[in-house]
């Protein structure tokens, strides 16, 4: 077990922007794709093991330099239409914490990690406050955490990699590798009059815990070669194990209900820059992501070849309609999803997970700040109840999920011997040497 840590908040300060925002950049309006998240904020923490914290203070001077760029990130966010670009600036946090890095990431556990960010990201000032927030966390003997916490109204896990990329190289020196950003999402998906914010899709609420797996890449190929067919001859990583996730989910949940037989639905998260037309670069800043939903009725088979159809099914139904029409004309591609997964919540007889995947941004390559590349890096925790977030490894081929079950669900889930022979259960991170 992780030993009791304090954290100790040393310095806190505001970071602005190196030059000012011209004044015709003030107001920043936010599309309808941004208008339709919910306000909260994007979590991710990066640890090193350094011991040069002296090497912070170009943190902050890059920062403000990457701010001019990414000006947005230095605002404030007003009633859900645009964001003020008044140059406040980003919250900087330094904090000192009581025990080794080590300590930390020989089992990680989402309780403790959730204290290295810089603030609740389920906060609703995601929403009227601080656009962006770092933390950096300084341990006993050496070893640095930095945690952000990015609004979700200006950005998708595509957007905070694209500026991480570009902070870290202007941290390190790299000036070939700064990125400009793109602001160019709402011509594409003009705003609505959308005043407040929408609701937060609520899961019903248990008393649910969070775990960690992961799965290496030779298992990964393995589980691929396993659930390949006819109708799915390449599957993806993600699609592997998202079906797999699914049907051991599933069967948790059946074991703990007692039902021999229940429906359920699998919510994926997809970007979607080079899904819709005309297809956007991956520096665009903003929410370009869509969703679809994959079903599994009452009685139907669930073994993984059949899961895994129904998963590339759903991805190929979004992506021809969302090739179809452009944004700026139709944006029910994204829209009706949301809505049905409204419905589907309501529903007490079947089982609704939601998947997200970070996978493929490269994060481990974007975050060295002069450092080197970070020894882990890790979304933090899921934000609802049967909730799945997929990251890269590092080294690019495996991958780590966190997933956020029920209790009594979770006992069932984690003990699954099928999952367990692809999975490993909260590995230590922690490298010596």
């Amino acid at each position: 077990m992780t030993p009791p840590i304090e954290i100790s908040i040393i310095a806190r300060e505001n970071i602005k922007p190196s030059s000012p925002t011209p004044n015709h950049l003030k107001t920043f309006k936010l599309s309808v794709l941004d208008q339709m998240v919910p306000p909260i904020y994007i979590p991710i923490l990066l640890f090193y093991p350094t011991s040069d914290h002296q090497r912070v203070q170009q943190l902050k001077k890059s920062l403000s330099e990457t701010l001019t760029r990414f000006y947005p990130f230095a605002g404030t966010i007003k009633d859900n239409a645009f964001i003020e670009c008044n140059d406040d600036g980003a919250c900087f946090i330094e904090a000192q914490v009581s025990c080794l890095l080590s300590h930390i990431l020989n089992e990680p556990d989402h309780q403790v990690l959730k204290q290295f960010l810089p603030i609740n990201f389920e906060s609703s000032e995601a929403g009227k406050g601080c656009v962006l927030l770092v933390q950096a966390n300084y341990f006993k003997g050496g070893g640095i955490a930095v945690g952000l916490c990015l609004s979700h109204k200006i950005a998708d896990a595509a957007t905070l990699s694209t500026f991480i990329r570009s902070w870290a190289a202007s941290a390190s020196g790299a000036d070939q590798r700064v990125v400009n950003p793109l602001f160019d999402s709402v011509p594409m998906a003009p705003p609505k009059d959308i005043s407040v914010d929408p609701p937060s899709v609520e899961m019903k609420v248990y008393k649910s815990v969070t775990k960690r797996f992961v799965f290496h890449g030779s298992k990964i190929a393995a589980l691929k070669a396993k659930v390949a067919n006819n109708f799915v001859e390449n599957p993806t990583r993600v699609e592997a194990l998202a079906a797999l996730i699914w049907k051991c989910a599933r069967k948790a949940s059946r074991v703990t209900l007692g039902f021999s037989s229940r429906p359920s639905a699998f919510y994926q998260n997809v970007n979607i820059r080079n899904k819709i037309v005309p297809p956007v670069p991956n520096g665009s800043v903003g929410n370009f992501v869509g969703s679809f939903i994959a079903r599994s009725e009452e009685g139907a088979e669930t073994d993984l070849r059949g899961l895994i159809a129904e998963l590339r099914k759903g991805i190929e139904q979004f992506t021809s309609k969302a090739k179809r029409v452009p944004l700026s004309e139709d944006i029910s591609v994204i829209s009706e999803p949301q809505m049905a997964a409204i419905g589907l919540l309501s529903r007490d007889d079947m089982d609704f997970y939601v998947c997200t995947s970070w996978c493929r941004f490269e994060l481990y390559e974007a975050a060295d700040f002069g450092w080197g590349k970070p020894m882990w890096v890790s979304s933090a925790v899921p934000t609802c109840n049967n909730m799945v977030i997929l990251v890269d490894a590092e080294g690019g081929d495996g991958i780590e999920c966190w997933i956020r079950l029920n209790e009594d669900e979770m006992k069932v889930f984690e003990c699954d011997q099928e999952l367990l022979s692809y999975a490993a259960f909260n590995p230590s991170v922690w490298k010596t040497g």
